[in-house]
């Protein structure tokens, strides 16, 4: 059975890839994880206030430089710039999967094409972009927005050889169209989505209380809907991400166009051996429907597939609202 995909124009062995996280911490723990089957590891995500002026004196030093406690109340999550290369050749020269390094910002400026430049000298095979941001001026129009995020993408792929990914928010007025947009600019990918962080309140001490949550297999609708608009519309590589616990969601993300799914939160919950129950359920599933590649069912159910999509977007969303029995 051949569960060989491409991703990135990175050859993968599966199309399981552990999502941005402290896995790529511990170089045992990426070995662990290969040995289990991981086709792909990304690393911890680099913030852009790590690298831009907050963090500019830490791009030659491993640790903050004394009395600098820009981090402090996050040091349990930090990882300074030149830790962070160094942490890529480590990873490099631990494994022989791919390392695809994570950067994460919402107005990077003009820091990660030099930031980029370095992690690809330090052996990245890839660059994951997540343009965290939550608008809340209203003086910041959606295009404004967008523009932004095309520049820098654009920006990145004429300074670097190696593929550029974006993991893309469901919060755009136009989804489509901007992916189309970042494929334009170079983009060698999408991810979708991106999960946002959403605090809970505490009603006792009357404040907002920080929350992070594990994702399931309930958030994976969202994911599959856009994957099968995706699919025909781009060229580059498109990856599920949040949502996928079971083998199930992986065929799901696969057949409505994804190359490659995102895990994190499974590992989290079962540790690395859930790789091997998640390849095994795949490999049953496709003999018992007897496929040998995955490329003979990648995208079989995506929206190009349907002769009138918009048509049938409307009558499948009329038929849910009527579906409900009191």
């Amino acid at each position: 059975m051949n569960l060989a995909t491409h991703y990135l124009g990175l050859y993968l062995r599966n199309p399981f890839i552990v999502g941005a996280s402290p896995f790529g911490d511990d170089v045992s723990v990426a070995r662990e994880l290969q040995d289990a089957g991981a086709a792909a590891l990304i690393m911890r995500s680099l913030f852009e206030e790590q690298i831009g002026p907050a963090g500019n004196n830490l791009l030659t030093s491993a640790t903050p430089a004394e009395g600098d406690d820009v981090f402090s109340e996050f040091a349990p999550y930090q990882s300074f710039p030149a830790r962070y290369i160094r942490q890529v050749g480590y990873l490099k020269s631990a494994v022989t999967i791919p390392v695809i390094a994570s950067l994460n910002g919402r107005d990077p400026g003009g820091y990660w094409p030099e930031f980029a430049q370095r992690l690809e000298g330090a052996g990245a095979d890839a660059i994951e972009l997540n343009f965290y941001r939550v608008v809340t001026d209203p003086a910041i129009a959606a295009d404004q927005v967008e523009t932004e995020m095309l520049r820098t993408v654009g920006s990145l792929t004429s300074t670097v050889r190696i593929p550029i990914s974006v993991k893309l928010s469901p919060f755009h007025a136009s989804v489509a169209q901007l992916a189309v947009a970042l494929e334009l600019e170079g983009a060698a990918g999408i991810s979708v989505f991106d999960r946002f962080y959403q605090p809970d309140i505490n009603i006792d001490e009357i404040e907002a209380q920080p929350h992070l949550r594990l994702s399931d297999s309930a958030e994976l609708p969202l994911r599959l809907r856009w994957l099968a608009i995706l699919s025909p519309l781009l060229s580059c590589s498109l990856a599920a991400t949040g949502g996928v616990h079971t083998s199930a969601d992986t065929i799901k993300a696969l057949l409505t166009g994804a190359h490659a799914v995102e895990v994190v939160s499974v590992l989290l919950k079962h540790g690395p051996s859930v790789l091997g129950t998640l390849r095994q359920g795949l490999e049953i599933w496709m003999r018992e429907h007897n496929f040998s590649e995955i490329s003979q069912f990648r995208g079989m159910l995506d929206r190009a597939r349907c002769p009138d999509p918009e048509a049938f977007e409307r009558a499948n969303y009329i038929r849910v609202l009527q579906s409900w029995q009191a």
